[in-house]
């Protein structure tokens, strides 16, 4: 990756680190559960960590509406559409943040994947792939990204 792109992501991400630092500091803090706030950092994360990678990220918490349930980020890495879930845990001590991606959160995203495929120009369906990224906030260590690639099929 170039050098200017990658200071450019770094500021950005340090940028907007700064300004939910400082929002918090003034009071105004999310109205959501602590979890959830866990879930925004992670998938925040999971966004740069994609951007550093070469991937290029066209959606964010894609959901068609009716359907219930989002696409966490919706990524292109070279001519491969990627349908990322992001899973974040502040600790490894119950199950790997991955197990939590089951059977039945596998179908609710191949759901979504196909409604999105159906949006696209006719006669343009790519190649595509569901990964997962697990992201690691350990109380005093640095935060742990992995990208899973491949992490299931559209059946199964």
């Amino acid at each position: 990756m170039p050098v200017a792109r990658s200071f450019g992501i770094d500021f950005i991400e340090r940028g907007i680190a700064a300004l939910d630092w400082l929002a918090e500091r003034r009071g105004r803090q999310s109205l959501l559960a602590s979890h959830l706030r866990t879930g925004e950092r992670g998938e925040e994360a999971a966004f740069f960590y994609l951007l550093r990678n070469g991937f290029t990220v066209v959606a964010q918490r894609w959901n068609d509406g009716p359907l219930p349930g989002d696409l966490d980020l919706i990524a292109w890495q070279g001519d491969l559409l990627c349908f990322i879930e992001v899973k974040t845990r502040s600790s490894k001590e119950v199950a790997t943040a991955s197990s939590a991606v089951d059977r039945n959160k596998r179908q609710t995203l191949r759901r979504l994947a196909r409604q999105y495929l159906r949006q696209l120009p006719e006669g343009e369906r790519p190649e595509t792939r569901f990964d997962i990224v697990t992201v690691y906030e350990l109380q005093g260590k640095p935060r742990e990204i992995r990208l899973i690639p491949g992490a299931f099929g559209w059946s199964g």
